[in-house]
C-alpha cells in the first residue's frame, strides 16, 4: 500500500469515528522521518484511545501494522512508518501545536477523503 493510500485509509477509518479537525501534512522534504503526519484530536481519553484502537485495527486488517505509544496519555501517536498519526486531546493539541512546528510542511486537501456535513 502507497503512502497516500494508508493516509487515505486513515482518513477515512477517523473519520468514520468522528474525530476533530483532521489535517494531514505532507513532510517528506522536510524530513526523511516519514511521509505524512495525520494530526486529529478527540473529545476525550475515551473518545482518543477509541480513535487509535480502530485506526490500529482497520489497518492492521489491511495488512499494515503500526506502532502505537501513549495510550494511557492525551497524545497518542501510531508510526506506520511513512505515515505517522497524532491523536490528541483538545489541550495537548494546542500545547505542542505541531502545525506550527511543521507550518513548512504541505496540507494535504481532505477532499473526498472526508464527508463535508
Amino acid at each position: 500500500m502507497t503512502s497516500k493510500e494508508k493516509v487515505q485509509n486513515i482518513v477515512r477509518f477517523l473519520n468514520e469515528k468522528k474525530a476533530v479537525g483532521i489535517k494531514v501534512l505532507g513532510i517528506s522534504d522536510l524530513t526523511i522521518v516519514s511521509d505524512y503526519f495525520v494530526i486529529v484530536n478527540g473529545t476525550s481519553t475515551t473518545h482518543i484511545k477509541a480513535l487509535a484502537d480502530e485506526v490500529d485495527f482497520q489497518m492492521g486488517e489491511l495488512g499494515e501494522q503500526g506502532r502505537l505509544e501513549g495510550k494511557a496519555s492525551d497524545w497518542i501517536l501510531i508510526d506506520f512508518g511513512d505515515v505517522i498519526v497524532h491523536i490528541f486531546l483538545p489541550e495537548a493539541r494546542e500545547h505542542y501545536n505541531l502545525e506550527k512546528l511543521w507550518a513548512d510542511a504541505t496540507e494535504v486537501s481532505l477532499e473526498g477523503m472526508v464527508d463535508d456535513e
